[in-house]
């Protein structure tokens, strides 16, 4: 029996939501309204982790779109730098990965005070795949704003964002600036990030940058005595941490904080034939942790339970996807309004030149891609993925801007 559970989660029992749904079924299905928990109550499920405490969460298949388990998964919230994950499904297919950018003061008057930044310095030249680099690894938010400087500016940057939104029925979503940093009505919700990630991960390079441990970053200097400078991704799940050991299996996707937001990440990982995707936003432990550890017992949960869980909703095509007599009307924007006071306290983990070493990309792991278009057949065009390719290759790292490695 499918069953709404309201936490703390002690047995298997059918329960009610502690909310009404919305008089409108939500994207997705009408078990994921409300502010419960919707899971699949039978017997042979595995219950929920007990200690569950993020204000939003949603386990999903990333090939199905079939979604496991939620809670309020279309509850609006900042979003903190998940927001990235859309700033790059809108953006990084516009700019050629070797295009080259040189830093100018102007493009960064819009930063946000405490912003995390990867160290874009004005006067210097860096590539889009730099750039990239910068924003998935270090969540630079100066690293966005020179690509959104390359698109056109951030009003025509962040406009086509919120287009982008739409078309995946991410209609939790909107944006106001591109970084993710705390703005008054920039809101998402762990449904549309989940969206959103899925649509991202068709990208190769996408995929590339949000596995990528560890990469070589533009420094001082110009030519061939250019120093760079090690940085590393602040995906905890995919790099470790003192008490917190990397997830097998886990290839990206972006980890936010910010004081309004708090904690929020976004995971995709893969195990045996299943690749599952995770949403968390906002657990009520403060340590910096808790984000992970909570999303990878939902991983956990979600490996144990898919094959015996009924879904209790799905993650929806795009619009464009859809035949044309179920394409809807986009919903309202949300109400509410984010933090104005935010910092975005992200580490940026620059250290060291290192003695040319390879950027570290996830080993071992496997990352689905999607095919281009969407089978109506399956839950109106739900998503079918192909395990084709494994991760990229470590590519040579850069010491200097001309010319290979000494």
């Amino acid at each position: 029996m499918l069953g709404l559970l309201t936490a703390p989660l002690l047995a298997p029992t059918l329960a009610v939501a502690d909310d009404a749904p919305p008089a409108a079924e939500p994207v997705g299905g009408a078990e994921l309204a409300g502010s419960g928990i919707a899971v699949d109550t039978s017997a042979e499920v595995p219950p929920l982790p007990a200690e569950l405490t993020a204000k939003s969460w949603i386990v999903a298949d990333a090939e199905t779109g079939e979604v496991f388990a939620a809670h309020a998964a279309h509850r609006p919230l900042p979003p903190a730098s998940t927001l990235k994950m859309l700033f790059a499904d809108t953006v990084l297919p516009q700019l050629a990965r070797d295009a080259e950018y040189l830093a100018e003061p102007e493009h960064f008057t819009e930063l946000g005070p405490g912003s995390s930044a990867v160290g874009v310095a004005d006067g210097h030249t860096y590539t889009v795949e730099d750039l990239w680099l910068g924003a998935f690894l270090a969540s630079g938010n100066d690293a966005v704003y020179a690509l959104t400087a390359m698109n056109g500016g951030k009003e025509a940057t962040v406009a086509e964002m919120n287009e982008r939104a739409a078309e995946l029925q991410a209609y939790d979503t909107h944006v106001v600036n591109p970084d993710g940093y705390d703005a008054d009505g920039q809101l998402s919700s762990a449904y549309d990030l989940t969206l959103i990630a899925r649509a991202g991960l068709q990208h190769d390079d996408f995929r590339e940058y949000a596995a990528t441990a560890s990469a070589d970053f533009p420094g001082e200097g110009e030519g061939e005595d250019r120093e760079t400078y090690e940085i590393q991704n602040t995906n905890r799940l995919l790099v470790g941490a003192p008490g917190l050991d990397p997830y097998p299996g886990l290839a990206g996707v972006k980890n936010g904080y910010t004081s309004a937001a708090g904690y929020t990440f976004t995971g995709v990982a893969e195990r045996g034939d299943r690749v599952l995707l995770v949403t968390v936003m906002d657990p009520a432990d403060d340590d910096n942790l808790a984000v992970y550890r909570e999303a990878a017992a939902l991983l956990d949960w979600g490996f144990a339970a898919a094959d015996t869980a009924r879904p209790v909703g799905e993650l929806v095509p795009p619009v464009s996807e859809l035949p044309a007599d179920h394409q809807a009307e986009p919903e309202p924007e949300p109400a509410g309004m984010a933090g104005d006071d935010g910092k975005n306290a992200e580490a940026a983990a620059a250290g060291a030149t290192g003695p040319e070493e390879e950027p570290a990309v996830a080993s071992g792991l496997l990352v689905a891609t999607v095919t281009a278009g969407a089978l109506a057949v399956l839950a109106l065009g739900a998503y079918v993925f192909h395990r084709r390719h494994p991760l990229p290759l470590p590519r040579p790292a850069r010491r200097r801007r001309d010319g290979d490695p000494d």
